[in-house]
Formats: C-alpha cells, structure tokens, sequence
C-alpha cells in the first residue's frame, strides 16, 4: 500500500489528470490516473502541484529585525548597511536564532522548503554564523538551509575578512561568499574575487557573490567572476546575485558581457522586490528600474533565479518569505507578460534556484523527495496572478502545512453565492 497517493493534480509543464504516488519519502510513479491503495489520498481537484518553492538569495541573520536600532529613513543600501553596522553589536544568538525560525514557519507555511541564505563574517565572534548553523540544524527535518559566508564589510576591506570568512567555512558554512563592489578600489574588487574563486576551488565550494549591486554601469566585477570561474574550471558551480548594474550598462558592452557569462555557465539570481526598492535612488527622471536584465540572460542560456533577498530588516520593510510575490515583481519589472516569460517567472522560484544550490531529489519525477506545494491556481501563471494560496505543503510525503482555499462569500442578486478568484 502507498503512503500517499494525490491524484486529478495539474503539473507546471502543462499535464493533467496526473497522480503522484509516494511511498517513504519518495515519489514513487507520476502518471496519469493512477489508481491504487494508499493511507492517504489527495484529490487535487485539477489544481496545480508543483515542486517546492526554493529561495535563491536571502538574509536570514537580519530578517525581522526591522526597526532596531532604527527605520531606514532614506530607504538606501548604504544607510541599511549602515543601519547593520549600529545593530551588530547588540546582536543575540538568541535573539537571531528565535528571528530565524520564525522565519522558516513562514518559509513553510508559504510551501518554500530551500533557502540560500548569506551569513555575515564580518564579526571575528562569527555570532551570526553560530546562530544559523544552530537553526540550520533544527530546521533540517523539514527545511533545507544552505549557507553562504558572505563579508559584509568587504573580505580585503575589513582587517581580518579573509580569516573571519575561512573560519566560518571551517566551521560548516556551506558556499563562498563575497561583495567586490564594496571594496575599497576597483582593483581590490577584483582581487576580492580572484582570492574567494581560488579558495572555493582549494575547498571544492560553490561561489555566490554579491556582484555590482550599483547603479554604475562602470562596476563590472561580473566580467571578473566569470573569467575566474573559467580559470579555475568552476563551471556551473557560480552565480552572481543582483548584477543591478547591468541595468545601466550599455548594449555593446553587454552583448559581450553575456556570451562570457554563458561559457562560464555562471548562475544569476535577482531580487526584484529589493533590486527594484534600492536601484535607482540618484535618479529623479527617468528613473531606472534596478533589476538585471532577466529575459536577455535566459534568452543566452543562463540559469537565473528570483531571490526574496530580505523581510523586514535594515534594508526592507516588506514581505512575508512568499517567493510567488518575488515571482510577481519580476514579471512586472522585466516585462515578462508572454505565457512563456510568465512560466520562466515561475520556474525562476522553483526549478532554477533547486539547480543554483545543487539540490538532491527536487523535482516531480519518480525517485525525487515526495516534497510538492499545492497550489489554489490551475497553471505557473494563474499562481503569480493570485500569489496562489497553499492549499497544502508536503515533505518527503508528510503534510506539513495547508491553508482553506480563499473563497469569498458574495450577497448579490442573480449572482453566485461565492468568488475563488479563478478563471473558467
């Protein structure tokens, strides 16, 4: 007898009437009508099933630290970096810790079961490297949490960066991190990445920089991870978050630029919701849009997610751990209306980031972890449209979240008693 068996489910590549048969923790057959004896058994009611929701870039050592010590008034990245410096050394295990999981009961409820999540090295007590190895390990039940060590204050910039980062990756820490275009100089910048590529190579790492996250379109260090990840035959194994300056770069220079990012088989994640709030700020009109240039980098090949980036912390006052609400803005953003574009938005916060963090046994296909969200939509782009509820959340074949069906009641005349925001 099968543990599960969820049957009439719609898959995001377009199949229908498909049931998915799970049995310890596994999917055991993805076919149409089945039908077999099962302890449990889901109908899915034609709804979308859709693999897990997989964040790509995230903060977790700030989030939910919004207003302490204060509000970022100017809405800026420097004032928010600012604004972490003041409250660092007021910083917690505990009071981290507690922040986090609070957090990862969002990320489920919301069906995202994998986050890559920066850690700042910058302190020589690792505090927040210690604390998210903790939670790290309470959460891995039924949340995968990868970490990057990422140096804040800048890994040449600060005195003891580059140890600070070496410790934390001693300590567990899973990717190398870095943030070049804070450095001092352009030169250092490209030196901060020359140093952190070798040493991923030395460990057998993955890299994950914070890369250009500027407005200057003179700020290239991309060009430079994607010549060192070449060098050291670190194919596939790197991605470069935000890359906002592309967005101001010019068209020739950029027509370069992504033919060697492709050779490099480099990994891009972008940030609408943060790309969008924090780019831009010099400019009164036109104002740019700060968010990388999605559809040209899919076009050439490239692997590119949609990162959360942060919730409610020095840099941001919004969001809720809802990757479909990511997904939304950079359809918007990018102008990716076209049913295709709209189902590259939603693979953007699925399959691309669980490709980025490498991960085992995603995927709705026999033999993947039986861990799948249920979706209030029939297709990727009716899910974006509502920021579709989670009707349920499943990990290695256990319910371990689900929401009611947002149904409204209606009191009109002539009209039906109900709305379900669905079409058709």
């Amino acid at each position: 007898m099968l543990d599960l068996l969820i049957h009439n489910a719609t898959l995001p590549d377009g199949r229908t009437n498909v049931s998915v048969a799970v049995q310890d923790g596994r999917i055991a057959e993805v076919t149409e009508g089945l039908q077999a004896p099962a302890h449990d058994t889901v109908d899915a009611g034609g709804l979308l099933l859709s693999p897990p929701f997989v964040d790509a870039h995230f903060h977790m050592d700030s989030t939910l630290s919004y207003g302490q010590p204060r509000v970022n008034e100017s809405g800026t990245l420097l004032e928010g970096i600012a604004l972490w410096g003041e409250l660092k050394p007021q910083l917690t295990h505990e009071a981290i810790v507690e922040r986090a999981m609070h957090y990862c009961d969002w990320a489920v409820a919301r069906g995202l079961l994998a986050i890559r999540s920066h850690v700042d090295t910058s302190d020589p007590r690792l505090l927040p490297v210690h604390a998210l190895l903790d939670v790290k390990r309470r959460v891995a039940p039924y949340l995968d949490l990868q970490l990057v060590a990422f140096p804040q204050d800048g890994v040449l910039r600060a005195a003891g960066g580059l140890d600070n980062l070496q410790r934390a990756l001693d300590l567990g820490v899973d990717v190398v991190g870095g943030i070049p275009h804070f450095e001092r100089t352009m030169a250092q910048g490209a030196e901060s990445v020359r140093i952190l590529c070798e040493l991923a190579a030395d460990r057998g790492k993955r890299v994950d920089m914070h890369c250009d996250e500027t407005d200057d379109p003179l700020s290239r260090h991309v060009e430079t991870l994607a010549f060192e990840t070449q060098r050291l035959g670190l194919h596939g194994r790197v991605t470069g978050s935000h890359l906002t300056s592309m967005h101001s770069m010019d068209n020739y220079y950029v027509s370069k630029l992504i033919p060697l990012m492709a050779e490099a088989q480099l990994g891009v994640v972008a940030n609408p919701l943060i790309n969008i709030t924090l780019q831009g700020r010099h400019d009164t009109y036109p104002k740019r849009r700060g968010m990388t240039r999605v559809p040209e980098l899919m076009a050439a090949g490239l692997t590119v997610a949609f990162g959360h980036d942060c919730v409610m912390d020095p840099w941001y006052g919004g969001g809720s751990g809802d990757m479909l609400e990511a997904a939304h803005m950079g359809l918007h953003v990018g102008q990716m209306t076209g049913q295709h574009a709209m189902r590259q938005c939603f693979e953007a916060v699925t399959t691309n980031p669980a490709q980025l963090l490498g991960l085992e046994g995603y995927g709705l296909q026999a033999g993947c972890h039986a861990d799948f969200v249920l979706l209030h939509a029939r297709d990727p782009a009716e899910a974006i449209r509502l920021r579709a509820t989670r009707l349920g959340v499943w990990r290695r074949g256990r319910r371990v979240a689900g929401s009611p069906a947002p149904v409204a009641a209606l009191h009109l005349p002539g009209r039906p008693g109900h709305a379900d925001f669905l079409l058709g």
